[in-house]
């Protein structure tokens, strides 16, 4: 047991490390030994007892920053009360309040300079995202009438692409200008699909947090 807990936060601590120069430096340019060199006095071969690659920390620390999430969206998918147009309204509503929000918006890097992690970023919200949360719901929504489309699917792919992609200013260092302009965009796309999910108060929220982003430059 005690075994089991000195591995636990042996791996959290070289987790948060990882975590915080992928955050500052960017993951091109953090090396093992810096990640050591932060570790107080933790060898190479104990990381590599964990981890066999720097690839598979990212790997670690992309879980990490995403499992809190996806268990929100899990919350929200499985939930009896809503319908499935409800659920698209409080799963954005949900994600964007979340009180981590600022502290990542305020401490991340422009994801443009970091290759590796927006591709893992980008892997998790198309082949884990979209078709184990978004599309449940829109295929619920078919089914309650609360949603119409021929291509659940495609759609799903389409609303979390330009949620978390296409209008995150971490990857395109928009202006707060440029990004209100495509949160505009997003809802007029979202009505003209019958979706009126995005509010004034999630208009706001975007406005606010890519203001935090630019503002930490």
């Amino acid at each position: 047991m005690a075994r089991n807990k000195n591995t636990e936060e042996t791996v959290n601590r070289i987790l948060d490390v990882a975590y915080r120069l992928f955050m500052e430096k960017g993951y091109e340019y953090t090396s093992i030994q810096e990640i050591i060199n932060q570790l107080g006095g933790l060898s190479k071969g104990a990381i590599y007892h964990h981890f066999k690659s720097k690839e598979d920390i990212l790997v670690a620390v992309t879980d990490r920053i995403t499992g809190d999430s996806n268990r929100m969206l899990a919350e929200i998918r499985d939930r009896k009360d809503l319908n499935g147009k409800e659920k698209l309204k409080t799963l954005f509503k949900a994600s964007l309040f979340r009180s981590e929000q600022d502290e990542i918006f305020a401490t991340a890097p422009n994801l443009h300079n970091n290759p590796k992690l927006l591709c893992s970023i980008l892997h998790d919200t198309m082949e884990d995202v979209a078709p184990n949360y978004i599309l449940p719901i829109i295929e619920q929504g078919i089914e309650d009438g609360s949603i119409q489309t021929d291509y659940p699917g495609a759609l799903a792919e389409l609303i979390i692409f330009v949620a978390n992609i296409w209008m995150n200013p971490m990857i395109f260092d928009d202006t707060e200008t440029e990004n209100n302009e495509k949160f505009i965009v997003f809802q007029q796309m979202m009505r003209g699909f019958g979706l009126d999910i995005v509010d004034d108060d999630i208009l706001n929220r975007l406005q606010e947090l890519t203001s935090i982003y630019q503002n930490k430059k």
